[in-house]
């Protein structure tokens, strides 16, 4: 009988272990580096220098960053982390649109030696939605 019932409905019992796995999916992934809220990532910038690197790519990046951000796309971080040594003893805090790219890419800095990594929570998407200002087309918004 258990069979038959597995056998009848094989989608609707693949369905329900997929949606399961992807509920728990972020208990198990672990981001590289700290993730930091916007508010935190305002201080670590105001009060220990913090630089911004944006992973984004050159479009997304000219559609509006954080202020002061540096743009190297993350399929090119490896080899363009030579432009972030001087701020190897600083933190830096890693933004991309929500967060996804940013985490990797705390992970290959930190295969480079830096150590003060912070992940933009949320990306710019939550920069934006807690009010904070970016920069557009060289302009503040």
């Amino acid at each position: 009988m258990p069979m038959e019932f597995i056998n009848q409905n094989i989608l609707l019992i693949s369905l329900v272990v997929v949606s399961g796995l992807s509920l728990l999916w972020p208990a198990f992934a672990r981001p590289s580096g700290n993730s930091v809220s916007p508010g935190a990532a305002t201080q670590l910038i105001n009060r220990e220098d913090a630089h911004i690197v944006d992973v984004r790519d050159a479009e997304e990046f000219a559609g509006g960053h954080l202020p002061d951000a540096i743009n190297i796309p993350a399929g090119k971080l490896a080899e363009r982390v030579a432009e972030l040594e001087k701020f190897k003893d600083k933190p830096l805090i890693v933004c991309c649109a929500a967060g996804m790219r940013s985490s990797k890419a705390c992970g290959e800095l930190k295969k480079h030696g830096f150590e003060k990594l912070y992940n933009l929570a949320g990306g710019v998407d939550a920069w934006v939605g807690a009010g904070y200002p970016i920069k557009k087309a060289g302009k503040k918004k």
